[in-house]
């Protein structure tokens, strides 16, 4: 876990933005007495943000869209790799 300090140098963002992306929802930090604290994850997804929005100039509703898709992107991947273990699971049908 880190800290709001930490992650906002690591990031290099101010606290306004990261205000911002956690209205917007494309972050979204737990709070552990009194104060949010990140994961990795969060980390990874702050500096693709960054990188939308500074390297390939992706507005802040691109942002949002780009962000759900790889949302269900992901969710879609463990979906599937539920469904691969289920049916790796199963045990094979006998032919009479």
């Amino acid at each position: 876990m880190i800290g709001e300090q930490e992650f906002l140098h690591r990031v290099q963002v101010d606290r306004s933005t990261l205000t911002v992306w956690i209205e917007e929802a494309w972050l979204a930090p737990v709070e552990r007495d009194g104060e949010r604290v990140f994961e990795e994850i969060d980390l990874a997804r702050a500096r693709l943000i960054v990188d939308l929005r500074q390297n390939m100039g992706v507005n802040d509703p691109g942002v949002g869209v780009i962000l759900h898709l790889l949302d269900q992107l992901h969710g879609l991947r463990s979906a599937m790799g539920e469904l691969l273990g289920t049916i790796h699971a199963k045990p094979a049908e006998r032919e009479p």
